[in-house]
C-alpha cells in the first residue's frame, strides 16, 4: 500500500480539560534533568537533497537504554510516592518500553517484572534483564498483554506502568520535542512514528503549544496502520496482531488516552511500507551514520519517500525513536539481504 498523507482537520474535538498540558512536560523536564541524556539534533547533506527537505533528527536513538522510552518511564517512576517505589513495578512492552523501565527502576532502587511477547527482538529481552528485571513471556498471537500485567499486579502488589496509556508517561515522552524547539526554535512540520501513541501526544502537546501553525505528522506501517484507521471512523479501531518489522508500532488500537489527543493535534497519518522502512535504516545508517532500529526510522522512511503533505524544502523536525536494532538483522539491512 502505497499511502499519502491524509488530513483530518474536520475530525479535530476541542477539550475543555485536556489531559497533559506543555506545564506537565515541562515539569517532566524537571524531574529528568541530569538523568537522561539531552540527546543531539543532526542534519543530513545527503538526507536532505534526496527527500527535498530540510531535516532535523532528535536523534533518540543515542538516548540512556537506547530510545526515548527511558523519559516516560523515569519521570512515572519519579512521580510514585516512597510506599509504591518499595513495591516495585510491572511493565509489558516488545522492547524499548521494557528496557526504558528497567533502567528507571534501577535508578530509583526498586525492582521490574516486565512481560514481554515470546517473539521479542533477543537484544532488548537481554538488555531488560542486564538491568535487573525479571521478564515475564507471554504470547503475542494467543495473549492480551495488559491483562497478563494486570494479573501480576493483582498477585504482586506492584505498580502498573503502562507502555503509553499515562499522564506521566506522556509528558515524560513530550521532552523530547521541548528539547528538539529548544534546539532548532524554527520548524514547519514535527514527524514521528506512532504505536500507542504515547510519543506523539507528548510531543505533538508541546509542538501545538509552542508553534500552533506546524504540521504535526504521526507515521505507521501500512501494515500496522490502527491509528490511521481510527483516525479515518473517528474512534479507535482495532486490527489483528499486525506484521511489520517495526517491532515497536505493533499495537493493535491507539491507546484509549493517547487517541483523543492525537485526533485534536494530528494533522494526519503517513503510512510506510517495511520494504521503505529497510531503505530509511540503510539510508540513514550508511549516508548519515547514524544507527536506528526499523521503528526508529518510521519517521524517516515517510520523509524520504515524500509522503508528506508539506512544501519542498519545509524544515522537518524528525525523531528517531530508537537505535535497539538487533545485529543479525541490521547486517542483512545493510547487506541487502
Amino acid at each position: 500500500m502505497n499511502t499519502v498523507l491524509t488530513l483530518w482537520d474536520n475530525r479535530r474535538v476541542v477539550t475543555a480539560a485536556p489531559l497533559i498540558t506543555i506545564d506537565d512536560v515541562r515539569a517532566a523536564a524537571q524531574r529528568l534533568a541530569e538523568r537522561v541524556y539531552r540527546t543531539p539534533v543532526i542534519s543530513s547533506q545527503p538526507f536532505d537533497d534526496t527527500s527535498g527537505y530540510r531535516v532535523f533528527f532528535k536523534c533518540e536513538s543515542l538516548q540512556r537504554a537506547g530510545s526515548f522510552k527511558i523519559r516516560g518511564a523515569l519521570n512515572k517512576l519519579l512521580s510514585l510516592t516512597s510506599a509504591e517505589r518499595a513495591r516495585g513495578v510491572v511493565a509489558y512492552s516488545s522492547g524499548n518500553h521494557a528496557q526504558g523501565v528497567a533502567l528507571a527502576a534501577q535508578m530509583i532502587g526498586t525492582t521490574a517484572i516486565i512481560c514481554m511477547p515470546t517473539d521479542a527482538p533477543k537484544l532488548k529481552v537481554e538488555a531488560t534483564r542486564g538491568y535487573g528485571a525479571e521478564v515475564v513471556f507471554y504470547d503475542r498471537l494467543k495473549d492480551d498483554r495488559a491483562a497478563v500485567a494486570r494479573r501480576l499486579v493483582e498477585a504482586t502488589g506492584r505498580v502498573l506502568v503502562p507502555p503509553y496509556d499515562d499522564p506521566a508517561i506522556m509528558a515524560g515522552q513530550g521532552t523530547a520535542a521541548l528539547e528538539l524547539f529548544e534546539q532548532v526554535p524554527s520548524l514547519d512540520a514535527l514527524v514521528t512514528p506512532v504505536g500507542g501513541g504515547g510519543l506523539m501526544a507528548g510531543c505533538s502537546t508541546v509542538a501545538r503549544s509552542l508553534s500552533p501553525g506546524i504540521a504535526i505528522i504521526g507515521v505507521e506501517a501500512d501494515t500496522a496502520n490502527d491509528t490511521y484507521l481510527s483516525l479515518q471512523k473517528g474512534e479507535r479501531v482495532t486490527i489483528p496482531p499486525p506484521p511489520t518489522i517495526a517491532d515497536g508500532i505493533r499495537p493493535q488500537s491507539p491507546g484509549e488516552l493517547t487517541f483523543p489527543i492525537l485526533r485534536e493535534n494530528l494533522a494526519g497519518v503517513a503510512l510506510v511500507s517495511d520494504a521503505e522502512i529497510v531503505a530509511a535504516v540503510r539510508f540513514l545508517a550508511l549516508r548519515t551514520r547514524v544507527v536506528v532500529e526499523p521503528t526508529g526510522a518510521v519517521g524517516a522512511a515517510a520523509v524520504l519517500t515524500r509522503k508528506l503533505a508539506v512544501p519542498a524544502g519545509a524544515r522537518i523536525g524528525v525523531v528517531l525513536s530508537g537505535g535497539n536494532v538487533d545485529r543479525d538483522l541490521l547486517l542483512q539491512i545493510l547487506q541487502g539481504t
